[in-house]
């Protein structure tokens, strides 16, 4: 086969990096990929979501994995890691520079899924920017403020970016209904089960007591100023409580109990393992490469 040499272009470009790379001459014994495959990288590879995420973007229809970035376990292959069959012969490696270069270099549609710590969330969308690739952020305890500095960046640079505090469509899907009914109910309270004590309320409570905070209605205005522990944690100045029901072996839940003359209306969601946020995953995958600015919440795809 004749080799192929292109220039790289660089879409976008954002600081040195990106210039530096534009600059450059690939040359390749292999026919392009199809433009409609997109190119996938994951942050945080070796986390238990980040080999959940690996053996469903190597299943989705019109993806590849085309990077596997962590600490640990490099060298690696990133199929055998996460438990598949047959190797996918893709090494866990610690440059993301050397990967989005490659990506951009072979003029392909990619995207960054970023499942890492939120001091370095800010520099990772940055430098996926700079290669041309969209970026999708699943980083529970990420800071507004980290958010409102990418939002500000990735206008500037039309680059795309999904903010997610939540990948299930299961947990929106539940939290858009908790906003319809809160509209209807004066009594409120979010009931959430954990196997363990880790970061309690969980992100789900406190997004749903955001989401229906604000919108008019004060709930439990019989008990409001009780200070009493029994009566759960106050999220917000509308009454929303939260109670936190921690013990091993139960699985994840959180069930919205709201209540008016003579009903119960309760909204319940649970999750039995990190497999929930894998169709969430790939939509975002898909509807992300669109963009060229950030949004921030996987509910804006549905």
């Amino acid at each position: 086969m004749v080799p192929l040499c292109h220039p790289v272009r660089v879409s976008r470009t954002w600081g040195k990096i990106a210039r530096r790379n534009a600059a450059k001459v690939y040359c390749s014994m292999e026919t392009p990929p199809s433009q409609s495959t997109i190119k996938v990288v994951i942050i945080g590879a070796t986390k238990e979501i980040g080999r959940t995420a690996i053996v469903a973007v190597s299943k989705a229809r019109g993806m590849e994995l085309a990077g596997a970035i962590d600490s640990q376990h490099i060298g690696e292959d990133a199929g055998q890691i996460s438990g598949m069959e047959e190797p996918l012969e893709l090494p866990v490696l610690n440059d993301l520079t050397m990967v989005l270069g490659s990506i951009a270099q072979s003029r392909a549609t990619g995207v960054v899924v970023d499942f890492s710590e939120p001091s370095t969330v800010y520099d990772n969308v940055k430098q996926a920017a700079a290669f041309g690739l969209s970026s999708i952020v699943y980083v529970p305890k990420i800071e507004l403020e980290t958010v409102t500095e990418l939002s500000a960046f990735c206008e500037k640079a039309s680059m795309g970016c999904l903010v997610a505090p939540t990948l299930s469509i299961g947990s929106v899907l539940l939290q858009q209904a908790a906003i319809q009914a809160s509209f209807h109910y004066s009594n409120v309270e979010i009931v959430e089960s954990r196997p363990n004590p880790l970061d309690l309320p969980s992100q789900d409570a406190i997004q749903i007591a955001n989401n229906i905070s604000d919108l008019g209605q004060i709930y439990n205005r019989e008990d409001m100023d009780t200070g009493s522990p029994a009566r759960g944690q106050v999220l917000g100045d509308d009454g929303v409580r939260v109670h936190s029901m921690v013990l091993p072996g139960l699985v994840s839940s959180t069930s919205i109990n709201f209540s008016g003359p003579g009903e119960i209306y309760t909204l319940r969601h649970d999750v039995t393992n990190v497999q929930c946020l894998m169709p969430g995953l790939i939509l975002a995958i898909r509807k992300v490469v669109r963009l060229k600015n950030l949004i921030y919440g996987l509910e804006k795809f549905l």
